[in-house]
């Protein structure tokens, strides 16, 4: 992540989870001076939470395995109901520190329904900024990763470019 207020780098996954909490807390406390950033782009973040949405209640296998996966990950925290994995339980999620946002999603990824969530409770909560949502259409969960190559992942490049092009 930039810190210099300008835009974020593209993170994926639990990082993008790490970049949204950041953000929210720059926009609440401020950083160092920096108290906006211009953009951020979240890839296929890894949201979760204790109560199942959209496609997770078709697919409890995966979903075990999320859950387990973040309370090893995070044996501290509160479970999948932590603000870093759900930020849904976070009251200030509407202080997102950025005027843009590029939310980018994958239409077969179990955690789709989440980052899509993100949007709507950006919304509830009185954020002011923009949503960009990109999604892949035929896609799984960090696809980009596995297959660089695929025309899919060089559509989701060139988005990313032109969004981090914007003044």
């Amino acid at each position: 992540m930039q810190i210099s207020g300008k835009c974020s780098s593209p993170v994926t996954a639990a990082g993008a989870n790490i970049v949204s909490y950041l953000g929210i807390r720059v926009g609440t406390e401020g950083l160092h001076g920096v108290k906006q950033l211009q953009g951020i782009v979240l890839i296929h973040p890894f949201f979760w939470g204790e109560e199942p949405i959209g496609c997770e209640a078709n697919r409890p296998e995966q979903a075990k395995k999320i859950h387990d996966l973040w309370r090893f990950a995070c044996p501290s925290a509160s479970g999948s109901d932590d603000p870093i994995v759900n930020p849904g339980k976070d009251p200030k999620v509407g202080n997102l520190a950025c005027g843009r946002l590029l939310l980018c999603v994958a239409e077969k990824d179990l955690v789709r329904d989440r980052g899509l969530y993100y949007k709507e409770l950006l919304d509830k909560n009185g954020w002011y900024g923009v949503v960009e949502v990109v999604e892949a259409k035929d896609e799984d969960h960090v696809f980009h990763l596995f297959k660089p190559n695929c025309e899919n992942a060089q559509v989701l490049l060139n988005q990313i470019v032109s969004f981090l092009k914007q003044d």
